[in-house]
C-alpha cells in the first residue's frame, strides 16, 4: 500500500508539473454555455501582433509631384514589392545553401562518460569518467551530378525571383500611372466642368437683360437658370469624384488617403510619336524584356533540371568521412588521456525503395511539363496583349486629333450662337445646345487625352519597358542632377 501511495503521489506531482509547464490551449479551462439559451461571457481578441514596418516615405508639403515623383514614392512605400524583394533575398540564401554540399561539413561535439566496470570475474569494481573532444568530418565525393542539379535549380529559382521582383515593380508602376492619369483627367474634367459653368452664368445673364429689354420672354430665362443648375450639378459631381481619385492615388503611393497631393495638370500637347516601332517590333521586344516571361521560362528551365536532381537521389554515392578523438581518464590507470581517429571511403547503391525513386521522377517530369505549358500559354498570351495595347494607342492617337477638331468646331459654333442670341436674332435653345455641344467636347477631349497615357503606359507594361514618358522625366532629372 506504501508503494501503490508513493506512486499517486508521484503522479500526481507529475500532472501538476505538467499543467505548469504545458500550452495553454491543453491546459486552460474552455469557457462552456451554462444552457441552451444562455449566452457565454467572452472579450475580445486582443489586437494581432504586427511586425514592425519600414517607415512611410512622405512627400513634401506644397510640392508638385510629377509621375516620376509619384512612382518613386509608391515603389518605395508599397508592401507588394517589398515581399517581392524578400522572395528573391530567400532565393538568394536558398542558392548558397544548395551550393553548400560542395563542401565538407566538419562537426566538434565533446562527451563525458561516467561509468562502473568490473575485473577478474568481479572481484574488483572502480569507476571510471572519460571525457574528450571529437572532430569529425564528412564529405561528398562523388553523387551522379545530383549537386549540381540541385545548385542549377537554386540559380534559376534566385533569377525566376528576381525576374518576378521586376514584374511586380512593372505591375505597381503600371497601377500608379493609372491612378495618376485618372487624377489628372479628373481635375481636367472638373476645370471644363468650371467653364461651363460660367459659360451658363453668361447665358443667364444674357436671357436676363433680354427680359428686361422686353425682347425676351419669362421661358428663356427659365430655360437659361434649369441649364445652369445643370451645369453646377455636374460640377459638384466631379469636384466629388476629385477628392475620390485623389484618395485613390495616395493609397497607391502606399499613403493614408487623407494625405493631400498636388500633381499638376494633364498637359495639353501630347507626343504622339512617342511608339512609332512596329508592332512586330514591339511583340519581339515583349519576349525578350517582359519578367513574367521570363520568370515563367526560367520556372520551365528550373523544372527541367528537378528531374535530373531527382533522378540522381537514386544513384550511387561515393563518401570520404573522417574522426579524430581524444579522451581523457580519470583515474588514469596507464595514461591520463588517448587519442584515436579513423578514416573511412563509403559507397552507396540505393537498391530497392518500394517503387517511390520511379514515382518522384515521373511527377517531376509531368511537372516539367506542365511548366513548358504554362510558359507557353504566357507567350500566347504576351503576344495578344502587345497586339491589343498596340492598336488601343493607335486609336487613342487618332481620338486625341479628332477630338481637337471637335472642340474647335464647338467653340466657334458655341461664339457665333451667343453673338446671335446677344443680337437677338438667336433662340435660347440655340445658344444652350452650343453650350452643351461645347461642354461635351471638351469632356471627349479630355478623355482622349487621359486615354491616350492610359494606352501608352500600357503597351510600356506589355513591352516590359519602362513608359517613355517616365524615361523621359527621369532623363531631364538626371540632368538637373548632374
Amino acid at each position: 500500500m506504501r508503494n501503490r501511495g508513493s506512486i499517486v503521489a508521484l503522479l500526481a506531482l507529475g500532472a501538476a508539473g505538467c499543467a505548469s509547464i504545458g500550452p495553454r490551449g491543453l491546459t486552460a479551462a474552455a469557457p462552456v454555455p451554462a444552457g441552451r439559451a444562455v449566452p457565454v461571457a467572452l472579450s475580445a481578441p486582443g489586437p494581432p501582433a504586427k511586425a514592425a514596418a519600414p517607415p512611410l516615405r512622405l512627400p513634401q508639403p506644397g510640392t508638385v509631384l510629377t509621375l516620376g515623383d509619384v512612382v518613386a514614392v509608391a515603389l518605395e512605400n508599397n508592401p507588394a514589392t517589398r515581399a517581392s524583394y524578400h522572395q528573391a533575398l530567400a532565393a538568394a540564401a536558398q542558392l548558397e545553401r544548395d551550393r553548400a554540399a560542395y563542401y565538407p561539413s566538419v562537426d566538434l561535439s565533446a562527451t563525458v562518460t561516467r561509468q562502473q566496470q568490473s575485473a577478474l570475474g568481479g572481484q574488483f569494481d572502480y569507476l571510471q569518467t572519460s571525457y574528450g573532444p571529437a572532430v569529425s568530418l564528412n564529405y561528398l565525393l562523388l553523387d551522379m551530378g545530383g549537386r549540381a542539379a540541385t545548385a542549377e535549380e537554386a540559380r534559376l529559382g534566385l533569377l525566376a525571383a528576381d525576374w518576378s521582383h521586376n514584374a511586380t515593380i512593372a505591375n505597381v508602376v503600371l497601377e500608379v500611372e493609372r491612378t495618376f492619369v485618372a487624377y489628372l483627367d479628373a481635375k481636367a474634367q472638373r476645370a471644363a466642368a468650371q467653364d461651363a459653368v460660367a459659360k451658363a452664368q453668361a447665358a443667364l445673364e444674357a436671357a436676363t437683360v433680354r427680359h428686361e429689354a422686353g425682347i425676351a420672354t419669362v421661358a428663356e430665362v427659365l430655360q437659361a437658370k434649369t441649364a445652369l443648375s445643370q451645369a453646377q450639378l455636374a460640377l459638384e459631381r466631379i469636384s466629388g469624384q476629385v477628392l475620390a481619385i485623389r484618395g485613390a492615388l495616395a493609397t497607391a503611393m502606399g499613403l493614408p488617403a487623407d494625405t493631400p497631393l498636388d500633381v499638376g495638370e494633364l498637359p495639353a500637347e501630347l507626343p504622339l510619336e512617342a511608339a512609332r516601332e512596329s508592332v512586330a517590333a514591339l511583340i519581339e521586344q515583349a519576349l525578350a524584356a517582359r519578367p513574367d516571361f521570363a520568370a515563367a521560362r526560367l520556372a520551365a528551365e528550373k523544372a527541367t533540371v528537378h528531374v535530373r536532381s531527382v533522378r540522381a537521389e537514386g544513384l550511387p554515392q561515393l563518401v570520404a568521412s573522417a574522426t579524430a578523438t581524444r579522451s581523457y581518464f580519470d583515474p588514469a590507470l596507464y595514461a591520463s588521456y588517448g587519442d584515436s581517429w579513423s578514416l573511412r571511403l563509403g559507397v552507396t547503391v540505393p537498391l530497392f525503395t518500394g517503387f517511390e525513386q520511379r514515382a518522384k521522377v515521373a511527377k517531376a517530369r509531368e511537372d516539367a511539363a506542365v511548366a513548358e505549358a504554362s510558359a507557353a500559354g504566357l507567350e500566347q498570351r504576351l503576344v495578344l496583349e502587345v497586339w491589343q495595347s498596340y492598336y488601343d494607342l493607335q486609336t487613342a492617337s487618332q481620338l486625341v486629333t479628332t477630338s481637337r477638331d471637335l472642340v474647335a468646331s464647338a467653340e466657334q459654333s458655341h461664339q457665333v450662337a451667343l453673338a446671335r442670341y446677344r443680337e437677338g436674332v438667336g433662340t435660347i435653345l440655340d445658344l444652350l445646345a452650343a453650350q452643351a455641344a461645347l461642354s461635351q467636347a471638351r469632356a471627349e477631349a479630355i478623355a482622349a487625352r487621359a486615354g491616350w497615357y492610359l494606352a501608352l503606359a500600357q503597351l510600356a507594361h506589355d513591352t516590359g519597358v519602362a513608359s517613355p514618358l517616365l524615361r523621359q522625366e527621369l532623363a531631364l532629372e538626371g540632368k538637373e542632377d548632374r
